[in-house]
């Protein structure tokens, strides 16, 4: 199909990297983001070679590559130091082309959205009703104004209220029983490895270093939902200001101000499909994830690039979201449920034998282990999109 129109409700990862998507193959597209403005809080992520390979088909893949920070050394410790499970950032380079990459979210939300024309970003636009008028039109109601469409992208994360209104009788995202703590850090910091976890009875430290020196770290915690603390740098240093280093330094090295905290939900009842009528439902609206794997965000960017594929390929908006729908529930929804056990038997873990059962077992594992744990999400290959003429 060539010279339709979108409206994408939702201006993070997903939502941007769909609207480049549908503009590359030739659709005209507005994002609606509800937020006032684009400030991109989130801290940092990592992407995987799935993640990189599907922003390489959508034409932003050199311009993260350069302002990323490739993960080649670190991987699993335990909070006095020791390892259980070295990563070989070289060897996945080898058998996918590509490291794993550590970028602040800000920075990649910036990147994508210098692919699209400012006049396509309608910031502080919140979408209030899709109505379905037909013949194959969607009427979005967004901000002040009524749009015309032929397709809807409801990429409008966890708790997306357009998938509440497509399926209505679903449960809807959960508690994980995991609560996050997480931030940059102000200043640069020396650090002896790329990328780190450790695990304790519980809880989960991590860092991901980033080009200009400073990290990104994050602290996961088994937790009631809805704590909050006056002082989270306090609770932080208490927590784990006797694990190894560079964890005191890191959160020496962070303004209070800085430190976000947020409950981690995720949909554990599948949804029966990703796509009604004329809308799509996109990354965390379709599948929000734990992010024991590291795969949200690109899962999120798996599901742009295939959305373009399909609806480039046509003939029909129907035809293009039910190929889509059978291209991603299945494996979106195996990645959501790999990263629910990798949290069980990682961090999740309290128990002191279970702890010593899983620290042992991850010792005795050869190091090919964790490559091919990585390799099985990440080792995936995006459908070719179809330039349209005069497309970005």
């Amino acid at each position: 199909m060539d010279g339709g129109s979108a409206v994408v409700v939702g201006g993070g990862i997903g939502g941007l990297a769909a609207a480049i998507g549908l503009r590359r193959v030739g659709w005209d597209v507005t994002v609606a983001e509800r937020a006032p403005v684009a400030d991109d809080a989130g801290a940092g992520i990592s992407l995987h070679a799935n993640g990189i390979r599907a922003l390489d088909a959508l034409g932003a893949g050199e311009p993260v590559r350069a302002a990323a920070r490739p993960q080649y050394t670190g991987g699993t410790r335990v909070p006095g130091g020791g390892w259980l499970s070295p990563m070989d950032g070289a060897a996945l380079e080898r058998e996918l082309g590509t490291p794993i990459v550590g970028i602040p979210r800000a920075t990649l939300h910036r990147l994508l959205r210098a692919e699209l024309p400012a006049e396509s970003l309608r910031i502080g636009t919140e979408v209030t009703d899709v109505e379905d008028t037909g013949p194959g039109r969607v009427r979005v109601r967004a901000g002040d104004d009524v749009l015309e469409a032929d397709l809807v992208v409801a990429a409008d994360g966890v708790r997306s209220r357009l998938r509440s209104r497509m399926f209505p009788d679903h449960p809807g995202p959960v508690y994980s029983g995991s609560t996050v703590l997480r931030a940059i850090t102000a200043e640069p910091v020396p650090l002896a490895t790329d990328f780190s976890l450790t695990w304790g009875r519980g809880a989960e430290f991590g860092h991901i270093a980033f080009a200009d020196g400073r990290a990104e770290w994050h602290a996961v915690l088994n937790a009631p939902p809805g704590i909050r603390h006056a002082d989270a740098l306090a609770v932080l240093r208490r927590r784990f200001g006797t694990w190894h280093d560079p964890i005191p330094a890191l959160l020496d090295a962070t303004r209070p101000e800085a430190v976000l905290h947020h409950d981690i939900h995720e949909l554990v009842t599948p949804l029966p499909a990703y796509a009604s009528g004329r809308v799509a439902l996109l990354g965390d609206a379709a599948h929000a994830m734990t992010p024991h794997l590291g795969q949200g965000a690109c899962q999120a960017l798996e599901d742009a690039v295939t959305l373009a594929a399909c609806v480039a390929a046509g003939p029909t908006v129907a035809s293009a979201l039910a190929r889509y729908d059978a291209e991603r529930r299945p494996r979106s929804q195996a990645v959501a449920r790999a990263a629910r056990l990798a949290g069980r038997t990682g961090q999740g873990l309290s128990h002191p034998v279970a702890v010593a059962l899983r620290n042992t077992a991850l010792r005795l594992a050869p190091s090919r282990a964790t490559v091919r744990a990585i390799l099985r999400h990440a080792d995936w290959a995006p459908p070719s999109l179809r330039t349209a003429p005069g497309a970005a």
